[in-house]
């Protein structure tokens, strides 16, 4: 049962790009919000102060989703203080770019401890603490379906992602709780721009049958809608966000 009718949210990953903007977007319909980050303290500490000035609700939470303690730490944090929590997004994600024979085994185990296992304990907390009714939503990727070179240990961890998200949707249905999961396409965010060249993000972008690189705001808005009460009959399905790129 939520406070004052007022619904809860944990978002990973929430300091910049895509988490931000889902972050402000759920403050913005009336959520209160859990702004996880890692590293980016003042980041975080903006997005909040952004939500509060628009009349919302949000704390700002250190943990690292690649350590097993930060999803337990998270829900402790929003039952303090918010009270519960009826949505999580699982957004915290992180991206290496190699081929496989060239990445080394610190790179591989870096994106199956964030993006794989962070997202499996978030489920399992979810599981066990979140209210009946709730909404678990994950971040695979549109890669998953165009397998590029280089995108191996990526892609490997969000299709596993994906999988969790059905076999999860089977498991927790009868409390209400769905559990779904968007798959970007290319997005304009640090993640996605960091190492490429104009030429080639120009390139990426003529791919899409829209001809552009989507924006954080229209990811976000997909997220916002599973989380909604409109989004309750949606229960173990994939999002591919990706202007018709797949």
């Amino acid at each position: 049962m939520t406070i004052n009718g007022q619904r809860v949210a944990i978002v990973t990953g929430a300091s910049k790009g895509i988490g931000a903007a889902i972050a402000r977007r759920l403050a913005q319909d009336g959520i209160a919000v859990v702004v996880n980050y890692a590293t980016s303290r003042d980041a975080a500490d903006a997005v909040v102060a952004a939500i509060e000035a628009d009349g919302g609700r949000a704390i700002a939470v250190q943990a690292d989703v690649g350590v097993p303690n930060a999803a337990a730490d998270l829900f402790d944090a929003a039952e303090k203080s918010f009270g519960g929590v009826d949505i999580l997004v699982n957004n915290a994600g992180t991206m290496k770019l190699s081929p496989l024979a060239e990445m080394d085994d610190a790179a591989f185990e870096q994106h199956i401890a964030v993006n794989l296992t962070g997202t499996f304990r978030g489920i399992r907390e979810a599981g066990n603490r979140m209210r009946d009714g709730g909404r678990i939503i994950g971040f695979s990727s549109s890669v998953v379906g165009v397998y590029g070179s280089t995108y191996g240990a990526y892609a490997a961890s969000k299709a596993a992602i994906e999988a969790m998200t059905h076999v999860a949707s089977k498991e927790l249905g009868r409390r209400g709780i769905t559990v779904n999961a968007v798959a970007p396409g290319p997005v304009e965010t640090d993640m996605f721009m960091t190492g490429k060249s104009e030429d080639l993000v120009q390139r990426i972008a003529g791919t899409i049958p829209l001809g552009r690189l989507g924006r954080p705001d229209e990811i976000a808005s997909v997220v916002a809608f599973l989380a909604s009460p409109e989004g309750g009959w949606v229960n173990g399905q994939v999002i591919r966000a990706n202007g018709g790129m797949i």
